[in-house]
């Protein structure tokens, strides 16, 4: 595996928890009760902590001397490389926990097999995460759960949720040539092997929530190749106002 392409799955690595967790944090003070409100921004918190160490080292990897918020918040929306799924507008709280119920179905198994990696950074990556991530995933599945099998209205607020993200969730089992190459180095993940456990937990939790899960069909695809949705400009703009407004700003 290149030098290059090592920085590629690094900056994979921390594009998605960093595009969330600014989705996350858009609940912050808007939470349907203040339990939930503070969930949300821990998930979030989380999220920042975890590509805060990806761009960190990065940056390393990279040796042009960007440092972590640099690279956080002083790229093109082209050169953001997250799944498109973390990009997607907050929606309701339906929407919310729905989308985070997937994904961290899918980043918990992803951690669990990132664990197994022979590279140092990986492995250190994976132990740290996988216990908040393993939180992440058991608050949503719980709210997946009660807002399923809850009201009538609940049930079809959860429902329309389900429907409306499930087009990008093939992008999460898609291998390209930056996994190929860290799979061949022993570094990354095979993501196309973690779609049967992920479809065995899915199907389980929709089981219990008296959900439909849809059919799988197109799959919305292009994230990791810098190519997004209408809304990740718009994101941007939040992201990077106080980066690109008071540049190298401190605290």
């Amino acid at each position: 595996m290149t030098n290059e392409q090592y920085f590629e799955y690094l900056i994979r690595l921390g594009d998605t928890p960093l595009i969330l967790s600014h989705r996350l944090g858009e609940w912050c003070g808007h939470g349907p009760i203040l339990e939930e409100d503070l969930a949300l921004t821990n998930t979030a918190l989380d999220y920042v902590g975890q590509c805060t160490n990806a761009f960190k080292k990065a940056g390393e990897v990279e040796g042009k001397g960007r440092d972590e918020d640099d690279i956080a918040f002083v790229r093109l929306e082209r050169e953001y490389k997250n799944f498109l799924i973390a990009e997607l507008p907050k929606g309701d709280y339906a929407f919310t926990v729905c989308r985070q119920f997937l994904f961290s179905t899918w980043y918990y198994l992803f951690l669990k097999q990132l664990n197994q990696s022979k590279d140092e950074f990986m492995v250190a990556f994976a132990d740290k995460s996988i216990k908040e991530v393993k939180y992440h995933w058991q608050h949503s599945s719980d709210w997946v759960k009660r807002l399923g099998d809850g009201t009538e209205e609940s049930h079809q607020k959860m429902q329309t949720a389900l429907n409306e993200i499930w087009e990008f969730i093939g992008e999460l089992f898609i291998n390209d040539a930056i996994d190929q190459a860290a799979i061949a180095a022993g570094i990354g993940v095979d993501l196309a092997a973690l779609k049967p456990e992920w479809d065995t937990i899915i199907n389980q939790v929709l089981d219990e929530a008296t959900l439909t899960r849809p059919a799988d069909g197109h799959a919305q695809i292009g994230g990791r190749l810098g190519r997004h949705t209408e809304y990740m400009g718009y994101l941007l703009s939040e992201l990077q106002y106080m980066q690109r407004a008071y540049p190298n700003a401190k605290w």
